[in-house]
């Protein structure tokens, strides 16, 4: 499994965040504007994370439902209270949590609530998934040994 930490994944990575006023257009242009699915939702007073809202929720929460993205907070729509992660925690441990929970996006964030990051579930179509299946195929090659 990837032991690479949370941090080392996201550091020098740019993403995206709001406030639960914005309007649900607003964000999604914000979104567009910066070529991100997700952004995260913060308090206005002290930046801790509220929420995450992604493509994925603007389809099925806003398009499909037929709510007014002009007049509709985001923070209506956004999930609120995502699953988190620690700055340090291995990112197979990031994997696991999305696979266990069923979403693509996990906000990295520190012991006071503020976010530093996202991790996507594409990240690990990136240089861990290399190590991973090296891995795997080391444990073949000492499962033929033994």
């Amino acid at each position: 499994m990837p032991h690479r930490a949370a941090i080392k994944i996201i550091q020098n990575r740019h993403f995206l965040t709001t406030t639960p006023d914005k309007s649900i257009r607003a964000v999604a242009a914000h979104m567009r504007d910066n070529d991100e699915g997700v952004v995260l939702v913060v308090a206005p007073e002290d930046g801790k994370l509220l929420g995450i809202c992604t493509e994925r929720d603007l389809t099925f929460k806003v398009l499909a439902a037929g709510l007014d993205a002009v007049s509709t907070p985001v923070g209506a729509v956004m999930t609120a209270n995502p699953q988190t992660i620690h700055p340090e925690k291995p990112f197979g441990h990031a994997l696991h949590i999305m696979h266990e929970g069923g979403f693509r996006h996990l906000p990295v964030v520190l012991p006071d609530g503020r976010p530093i990051g996202v991790l996507s579930s594409r990240d690990a179509l990136g240089l861990e998934a290399l190590h991973f299946f090296r891995e795997l195929d080391q444990k073949a090659v000492l499962t033929e040994i033994l």
